[in-house]
């Protein structure tokens, strides 16, 4: 087998921190099986394998990462939502080896055309961009009665609860990074107090006085265009990789999907694609509309939507695969996104947004 080289925090392959998947590991968790690819994606190992004419979707996680009982959190959002009629995979199994956790899930339909876009890659097109938004709406219709608790602390988890509320963020922050002492071992050395105080509590101000009007809901937290499937009319045929849903709210998954999407975070400069904001949203409201509450609170909330993966993210960089450089590195991310949404570029997205939302809503 060739050099196996996954995608890094930048624009660069790099090794990966988990060995790739191989024909007779995947043998032992589903039979008689062929790997025909091998995900690049960093945060696990994953590949697709061929068993009997029918291809499978098999992810391994360090038990650290994923229990049995941290993915059988999102497995059953995933079955709810299949038996609501929504396009996502169908979970097969879950089992652990050693210290190795597998999952195996039908592989869906619909191309993959993203299979090797970074995960901040853009949208080929604005219309892509507006199908998209349009599936995430019909997965959020989906979700509803779904009811479960949100999730217990673990890595790699897209939560919303240090910033899902009124009153001073503060100590909803110390009890976050006390819960996780990989997190708290690794902001020892960095002024995390100080830096929320100046960039992010002030954002958290403007957030604040709509957060009372948004609902709880199970949401994907991840939805960037290589996790969708397309078929041949450029609409999403499947939805992928449901690892970091958690309970949050609707408008914070709508914004999560116009952050990874709509700004070039990898590019220097990071570039806006305000167009393909603009038609994520138009295709989200064209199925299910915005509350007032929901209108108001999406431009505010767009600066802080990614804080707590990044912190999340932080602990599994130090506490799991060691590395200072990818934890610096996302430290920056959970100020530097924010930071950015208070500069010319970040402020113009989000007055467009704001006029937007402003307007009658797409038929």
């Amino acid at each position: 087998m060739s050099a196996h080289l996954a995608h890094g925090l930048g624009t660069d392959p790099v090794a990966p921190d988990w060995p790739p998947l191989t024909d007779a590991e995947v043998t032992a968790v589903v039979g008689p099986a062929r790997v025909v690819w091998r995900s690049p994606r960093p945060l696990s190992a994953a590949a697709v394998a061929e068993r009997n004419g029918r291809r499978l979707f098999v992810k391994r996680h360090h038990v650290r990462v994923r229990s049995a009982e941290g993915l059988a959190e999102e497995h059953a959002f995933l079955r709810h939502l299949r038996g609501r009629g929504a396009p996502v995979v169908e979970v097969l199994d879950a089992v652990r080896r050693g210290v190795w956790t597998y999952e195996v899930h039908s592989a869906g339909t619909g191309t993959d055309l993203y299979r090797d876009a970074l995960s901040w890659s853009p949208f080929r097109s604005p219309g892509h961009a507006r199908a998209a938004g349009a599936a995430l709406a019909r997965l959020h219709r989906a979700a509803e009665g779904f009811d479960a608790p949100r999730r217990r602390a673990q890595p790699l988890v897209a939560s919303f609860t240090v910033f899902a509320a009124a009153g001073d963020p503060s100590p909803r922050l110390d009890r976050y990074v006390a819960e996780r002492p990989a997190l708290r071992r690794a902001l020892a050395g960095y002024p995390w107090r100080a830096d929320t105080r100046r960039v992010l509590l002030p954002l958290h101000e403007r957030l604040a006085p709509h957060l009372a009007g948004l609902e709880p809901l199970w949401t994907h937290n991840d939805w960037h265009a290589s996790n969708l499937l397309w078929d041949a009319d450029g609409d999403v045929a499947t939805v992928l990789d449901f690892g970091m849903s958690d309970r949050t709210t609707a408008v914070h998954d709508l914004a999560t999907a116009i952050e990874r999407n709509a700004v070039q975070w990898l590019e220097p400069g990071f570039p806006v694609r305000t167009a393909d904001a603009l038609a994520l949203l138009d295709g989200y409201r064209s199925v299910r509309p915005l509350s007032p509450a929901e209108s108001a609170a999406l431009p505010e909330l767009l600066p802080l939507v990614h804080a707590e993966f990044a912190l999340s993210e932080m602990g599994y960089f130090h506490g799991v695969t060691r590395s200072p450089e990818n934890t610096r590195l996302a430290y920056a991310y959970y100020v530097g996104h924010a930071e950015w949404f208070t500069g010319a570029r970040g402020r113009g997205l989000l007055d467009r947004l704001r006029e937007r939302c402003a307007a009658a809503p797409p038929r």
